[in-house]
């Protein structure tokens, strides 16, 4: 098999306990995971040509996290974005599986304290998520905030990681 070249875009959908997610790579590696109806989804004709080869590796790692197996997902990515963005979806990938932080929490880890709307704006573009775990975030009182998949798919994850953390038994 020929090394796809850098600009090379293919996708596939795959199904999960959250609903159909579709895959994007670009040059081989993941550059999108998005969820149906998710803010700030790419036109479906960005996505490129068909093709479920780029993702077999990605499908065995999303299949063990949704069986509780895997908490850290380990694949090349091809993220585009600002410097910025790029720093704070580095910054969601150190958050660890079953916790959370705040948006303000997290512009401090990235030793920008007064950013935490910045944060928040580049979290809402991550252009990975669940791998990227922009989940993760939540408002500072803890609650529940904007996520680009749903509330209710933000709820559902946090409780699954929880649940799969603790040992407790998961259900979807």
């Amino acid at each position: 098999m020929t090394t796809p070249s850098p600009t090379t875009r293919q996708h596939t959908v795959v199904d999960s306990p959250y609903g159909a997610l579709t895959l994007v790579a670009t040059g081989g590696a993941l550059s999108g995971l998005y969820m149906t109806d998710q803010r700030h989804r790419p036109p479906e004709e960005t996505f490129g040509d068909p093709d479920d080869r780029p993702f077999t590796e990605t499908v065995r790692q999303l299949d063990a996290y949704f069986a509780g197996e895997l908490t850290e997902f380990d694949l090349p990515l091809h993220l585009q974005g600002t410097v910025f963005q790029r720093d704070v979806w580095a910054g969601l990938r150190r958050i660890p599986y079953g916790e959370t932080r705040s948006y303000g929490e997290l512009a401090a880890e990235l030793g920008r304290p007064g950013a935490s709307r910045a944060v928040g704006l580049a979290n809402g573009r991550n252009p990975v998520g669940i791998i990227v775990p922009c989940h993760r975030v939540v408002g500072a009182s803890g609650g529940l905030t904007g996520y680009g998949g749903g509330l209710e798919r933000k709820q559902r994850l946090l409780a699954f990681e929880r649940r799969a953390h603790d040992g407790t038994p998961t259900l979807f």
